[in-house]
C-alpha cells in the first residue's frame, strides 16, 4: 500500500491533490452538519452575524481560497511543506465556497430552498472531477495517447481538436455534466455528442426548429430520463445536504 501509494501520487506530485480534495470534501461534510444543526436549533452553533448583518460561511471561503491559491503557486516546491499546507487551506475555502455556489448563483439566501440543490451537485461535480484527474485521466484524452504518439505533434494535436469538437457538441446539446466529464474521458463526450440533444439547448433551438419529428424525440428522451433520475438525485441531495425548506422555488415567488 505504501509503494502504491508513493508511486501514484506522491511521485507524480499529486499529494497537494489529493490533500486539497480531502479538505474540501471533508469541509463540505462538515459544514453542511453544522447548518443541519443550527436549522434545527440544536448543539452550541449558531448563525454569524456582525451589525446585523448575516455572515454567510463563503466570505472566509473566498478569503481562505484567495490565500490558498496564491499561496500553493508561490510554494517553490511543489512537494515541500509549504505547498501541501497552502493546498488544505485552499480545499477548505473551495469548500466553503461551493457549499454556498447557489447563494452566488442567485445573488440571494437560497441555502435551503430548491435552488441551493445547485450548491451540492457543483460539489458533488467537481469532486467527482478531481478525483478523475488524481486517477491520471487527463484532459481530451492526452493521458489515451502512446510516448510516440505524444511525440508527434501533428496526431496529438488532431487528438485534442477532435475530442475538444466532442466536448463543445455535448455542451451545446444541453448536456453539461457530459461535457465536463467528457473532457478527462472522451468516450462519455463521443456519447454525448450522438444522443439527441435537450429540447431546450441551443442545438435543438437551431437543428431541430423545422425537424418536429428530431424536436419530439428529444422531448421524450428528455422527459423520460428526467422522470428515471430525478427521483434518486433529490433523494441523494436530500441526504447529503438535507431536505429544502419549501417546495416554492425564489422563481416562483418572483412570478407572484
Amino acid at each position: 500500500m505504501d509503494h502504491w501509494f508513493y508511486r501514484n501520487i506522491v511521485e507524480p506530485g499529486k499529494l497537494p491533490l489529493l490533500l486539497a480534495l480531502a479538505s474540501f470534501v471533508l469541509t463540505f461534510l462538515v459544514t453542511r452538519v453544522v447548518t443541519r444543526m443550527i436549522r434545527a436549533g440544536k448543539g452550541p452553533f449558531r448563525n454569524v452575524s456582525s451589525g446585523g448583518v448575516h455572515i454567510h460561511h463563503v466570505v472566509p471561503g473566498v478569503v481562505l481560497t484567495v490565500i490558498g491559491g496564491f499561496g500553493a503557486v508561490a510554494a517553490v516546491d511543489n512537494s515541500g511543506p509549504s505547498a501541501v499546507v497552502f493546498s488544505v487551506i485552499f480545499g477548505v475555502g473551495a469548500g466553503l465556497v461551493l457549499d454556498e455556489f447557489a447563494l452566488i448563483l442567485h445573488l440571494d439566501d437560497v441555502y435551503w430552498t430548491e435552488e441551493g440543490r445547485k450548491s451540492i451537485e457543483v460539489v458533488v461535480l467537481t469532486a467527482s472531477v478531481v478525483l478523475l484527474t488524481l486517477g491520471g485521466f487527463a484532459p481530451l484524452g492526452v493521458n489515451d495517447l502512446s510516448e510516440e504518439e505524444r511525440s508527434d505533434r501533428l496526431v496529438l494535436l488532431v487528438s485534442i481538436a477532435v475530442n475538444f469538437a466532442f466536448v463543445l457538441i455535448s455542451l451545446f446539446k444541453g448536456k453539461l455534466r457530459t461535457a465536463i466529464f467528457g473532457t478527462l474521458v472522451p468516450f462519455v463526450a463521443l456519447i454525448g455528442a450522438m444522443r439527441l440533444a435537450r429540447p431546450t439547448s441551443p442545438w435543438a433551438k437551431r437543428l431541430y426548429r423545422r425537424r418536429p419529428h428530431a424536436r419530439a424525440r428529444a422531448a421524450l428522451r428528455a422527459y423520460h430520463h428526467d422522470k428515471r433520475w430525478s427521483g434518486p438525485r433529490r433523494k441523494l441531495q436530500d441526504l447529503i445536504g438535507g431536505a429544502p425548506d419549501r417546495a416554492i422555488s425564489v422563481h416562483d415567488m418572483e412570478r407572484r
